[in-house]
């Protein structure tokens, strides 16, 4: 796997065109530095970032981040945040998506989805929020981004039976059937962090055998670090963290270019022309920027 070093010696850091397809630079790890953060990131090659809401209350917050760096951002309510949900919040999503409906920065629905990994989660509750939100996003016009944690089945069952204009499975560890379902319904698929782990064999088979058209990528920042971040159980208990980064994004890639014997260009191409078919706002933000 390429590091930093050697990026640098390829070209490939300062001049590529990496996007990160989902960063959530609002959340408050980042409240100490962010402004550092990202020239980090952009020395690095990432010229893009997709930012994600989690909630109807960051919604303001994360509007004038994304216009302050000039990023993709997205409007939803996460699976893990539905418990403290109203209807009021579908209304305020409902009004915001309004509100932006012309705003060229405002690229998708989300992040929006389920999680039936998390123990005691209301898996009704989620499904409420997850369909309403659906409506939303096909009412707007709107790709989604989609939390796929365990749950890719039933979130299958309700693209199918509410469509959309496609979007973005983050995170994505299903199986290569479910892969492909999402593909078929016009989905790409993000790998991150967790790709960089040689042991996660069934994340790395997807990407290595998945249609070059279906990979974006990804670092979820502040979460799903890479192995190099990685703390272990015991580290964390003894009180150190790791906090990820957008600018770990074309260190990421390395590993997808190694599974699929690509380039760090073709990579970065490929990769961002991905994002690009699946969040077509995005496309046109980033022609005009070009």
């Amino acid at each position: 796997m390429a590091c930093p070093e050697e990026l640098a010696r390829a070209g490939i850091i300062g001049r590529a065109m990496w996007i990160d397809s989902h960063c959530h630079l609002d959340a408050p790890e980042f409240d100490a530095d962010r402004d550092a953060v990202v020239a980090a990131a952009r020395a690095a090659g990432v010229r893009q970032m997709v930012l994600p809401a989690v909630e109807t209350g960051h919604f303001d917050a994360l509007q004038r981040l994304a216009h302050a760096q000039g990023f993709g951002y997205a409007l939803g309510i996460h699976p893990l945040a539905v418990e403290r949900a109203t209807s009021d919040d579908l209304d305020r999503l409902r009004q915001a998506l309004d509100t932006a409906r012309d705003d060229p920065l405002l690229v998708a629905v989300g992040e929006i989805g389920l999680d039936h990994f998390v123990p005691h989660l209301d898996r009704e509750r989620q499904q409420h929020f997850y369909r309403a939100q659906l409506k939303l996003a096909r009412a707007a016009g709107l790709p989604v981004i989609l939390h796929v944690r365990r749950s890719a089945d039933a979130l299958l069952a309700g693209l199918r039976r509410i469509p959309v204009a496609g979007g973005i499975a983050h995170a994505f560890n299903g199986s290569a059937v479910q892969a492909g379902q999402f593909v078929g319904l016009g989905f790409k698929l993000g790998f991150g962090g967790a790709l960089t782990f040689e042991r996660a064999l069934q994340i790395r088979r997807l990407a290595q055998t998945l249609p070059a058209d279906a990979l974006v990528l990804e670092t979820d920042a502040p979460d799903i670090p890479p192995h190099w971040l990685y703390r272990t159980a015991a580290e964390r208990a003894a009180g150190l963290t790791s906090r990820n980064t957008p600018g770990e994004l074309p260190r990421i890639a390395a590993t997808l270019a190694d599974l699929r014997g690509w380039t760090l260009a073709e990579t970065a191409r490929i990769t961002s022309a991905n994002v690009h078919a699946a969040l077509p706002r995005l496309a046109a933000l980033d022609a005009g920027h070009g």
